[in-house]
């Protein structure tokens, strides 16, 4: 039992998963610590389990808490990619049901996005850097093509009768926590837009901050409303979210499995960010400017940061 596993764990975890709405565990690993850590921006949204498969210790946390009881806006995602990245976590693999804006996704596919459109409303706090400090970080690609190829790869774990994989996609990332409307949603489609859902940002745009790899696989659940005069709601999210539940865990599971390959070492420890950060704050905000504070919070993602 989870309250029977030790709270601290003193190696660092380098591979994340991110669970969203049906996929709140990573069954068949075996568990060695749950980690509940207080951040400069808060608790995470639930413990963070520490499992190990194969020898190689893995993160998991559930998005919308252990109970799903934080809607898409309600989220401590801050807190989240905080932790995550002072445990030592660098590449992050995150699940997400969508919704269908095109014909050829049909429910139960799979879906690994390359670009995004934040049609979010500013609610949710979306950066590391604030009051005081100013950092304009790089978000042309949003999404990491070193990690999607090797999610590509994996996609013959699923197996599973009626799932695809879907190579690329747009994704809209719309406010919630209400549908969309079915003008809005046929609006998607005119941009272009393969699959729609609440939770991507500011999730990837947090993670790019803190020099993270991410990627997020996406699992359509539904077409939106634009299909046809039937509203989406929940019991049709969940409905097919049971029925590909075995294949989302499949999926997930294999990704991690390959990324633990010593051939990957540097592409999961992020070598390919390293630095990003430092030039785009050190050298926005000038030294006196510099809150105390936000430097301080700065250093809890980057120990160090300010050493020269």
């Amino acid at each position: 039992m989870a309250s029977e596993l030790p709270t601290t764990f003193d190696k660092p975890v380098h591979i994340a998963v991110i669970g969203g709405t049906g996929l709140r565990s990573l069954p068949g690993y075996t568990p060695l610590a749950v980690l509940n850590p207080e951040t400069p921006w808060g608790f995470p949204s639930s413990p963070i389990h520490i499992l190990s498969h194969n020898g190689v210790p893995i993160a998991f946390l559930a998005r919308h808490g252990v109970h799903h009881q934080f809607a898409p806006h309600e989220v401590p995602v801050r807190a989240n990619i905080a932790a995550l990245r002072h445990m030592g976590v660098r590449c992050v693999i995150a699940f997400s049901a969508v919704g269908s804006l095109q014909e050829d996704i049909r429910p139960m596919d799979f879906v690994v996005p390359d670009q995004i459109i934040d049609r979010t409303k500013g609610i949710r706090p979306f950066t590391f850097f604030e009051g005081g400090l100013v950092g304009h970080v790089g978000f042309a690609d949003p999404f990491d093509h070193k990690i999607a190829s090797v999610v590509k790869e994996c996609a013959s774990a699923m197996g599973g009768e009626g799932s695809k994989l879907h190579e690329k996609g747009l994704m809209i990332c719309m406010e919630g926590p209400q549908f969309s409307t079915r003008a809005e949603s046929n609006l998607y489609r005119t941009w272009g837009g393969s699959v729609i859902n609440m939770s991507a940002l500011p999730e990837a745009k947090l993670a790019r901050e803190a020099e993270m790899v991410y990627q997020m696989i996406c699992m359509a659940t539904d077409y939106d409303c634009w299909h046809s005069t039937e509203d989406v709601d929940v019991a049709m999210v969940l409905e097919y979210m049971t029925k590909n539940g075995e294949n989302a865990k499949h999926l997930v599971g294999a990704v991690v499995d390959k990324l633990a390959r010593e051939e990957h070492s540097d592409m999961v420890l992020g070598k390919h960010w390293e630095g990003e950060t430092a030039k785009a704050v050190k050298f926005m905000t000038k030294p006196e400017g510099r809150s105390p504070d936000a430097m301080k919070k700065v250093e809890y993602l980057f120990p160090d940061f300010w050493k020269d």
